[in-house]
């Protein structure tokens, strides 16, 4: 038959092989799911049994045992963009702490539900006080288009933005937290589980490597979103709260894009989102192409510092055979 094939389905099969108890099931961050949420399929040429439809163009783990003792991170995956097996998944279906890669999610939310030329006021929610917190650095009663929050949100990873996208979308940060695990479900990213729209550290928050994947899969699907994970640098003139114009330059913080740290040879990077905290450690997913144009997204978390981050991303995409 060959090796059993694991893949993530939609909210309506889910609920049909778990009940209405196992959808609303959760465990903590660091636990794997519970072996009733795994649900594997065989495919095989024929047999009428191969994931087709919602996960036609999925990537697929065939093998769970895969582990590189040079990695310093907790999870790490490589997997292609048009569906297939898995280039490498350590311990991808763990639950971790996901920092900032959160805002990949917000991002989703914004452009599958938002409208980009929405003139969003930010509310008072986006003042955050938390030492170290990244900021976009815009205040309650400046106006943003929705579309340069998204550059806010993304570019220098602001969680003052985040907070602005959640109640403008959602009516509170409690509403948008809703939409983001309800859209998580949809998209097969059950081993998931939102608290906030920013990725600050909350024990109700986390999400696996693969789950992580299936964001950044589902996002990338927005040419938009593309766009935004592609630039460097990115300038924008906005209303402040008394009127008057002021300008913001946002920077990405990705080594590879910034040039700080290069890619192995026949890869190219085309985009990511990095995430860091405390509790989180180091994390990064990233889409890259091999010289062939084919593209892949690669996924580190919990990598011990920010060196190791970027060694543990090149040793992971150096699998890709190119």
């Amino acid at each position: 038959m060959g090796k059993k094939i694991r893949w993530i389905p939609g909210i309506v099969g889910l609920c049909l092989l778990l009940g209405a108890s196992g959808c609303a099931k959760s465990a903590g961050a660091g636990s794997s799911y519970a072996l009733d949420q795994r649900i594997g399929t065989f495919a095989a040429s024929g047999s009428g049994r191969t994931a087709d439809g919602f996960a036609a163009d999925l990537a697929v783990v065939t093998d769970e045992t895969s582990v590189d003792e040079t990695l310093t991170a907790e999870s790490a995956g490589v997997f292609p963009l048009d569906g297939g097996n898995a280039v490498f998944a350590q311990d991808v279906f763990e639950r971790r702490n996901p920092a900032s890669t959160t805002k990949v999610m917000t991002a989703l939310i914004a452009l599958k539900y938002g409208n980009l030329d929405d003139v969003v006021t930010v509310p008072q929610e986006s003042v955050i006080t938390e030492s170290g917190s990244s900021m976009a650095g815009v205040v309650p009663g400046d106006k943003l288009t929705l579309e340069q929050l998204l550059y806010g949100l993304l570019i220098p990873s602001g969680n003052d933005a985040a907070n602005a996208i959640a109640v403008h979308m959602g009516r509170s940060i409690e509403g948008f937290v809703k939409m983001m695990n309800e859209e998580a479900v949809q998209i097969g990213a059950t081993g998931t589980h939102f608290a906030n729209a920013n990725g600050l550290t909350n024990a109700d928050h986390y999400m696996t490597a693969y789950d992580l994947y299936l964001m950044f899969h589902e996002a990338l699907k927005y040419e938009k979103f593309r766009d935004i994970i592609g630039t460097k640098t990115y300038t924008g003139t906005y209303k402040g709260a008394d009127g008057s114009d002021k300008t913001a330059s946002w920077s990405v913080s990705n080594y590879y894009m910034l040039g700080k740290k290069e890619m192995p040879e026949g890869l190219s990077v085309f985009g990511g989102k990095t995430g860091t905290t405390q509790a989180a450690g180091y994390c990064l997913i990233m889409g890259e192409r091999d010289a062939d144009g084919k593209e892949y997204a690669s996924v580190v978390m919990h990598a011990d510092s920010r060196d190791a981050l970027y060694s543990d991303m090149s040793t992971i995409i150096e699998k890709i055979d190119r």
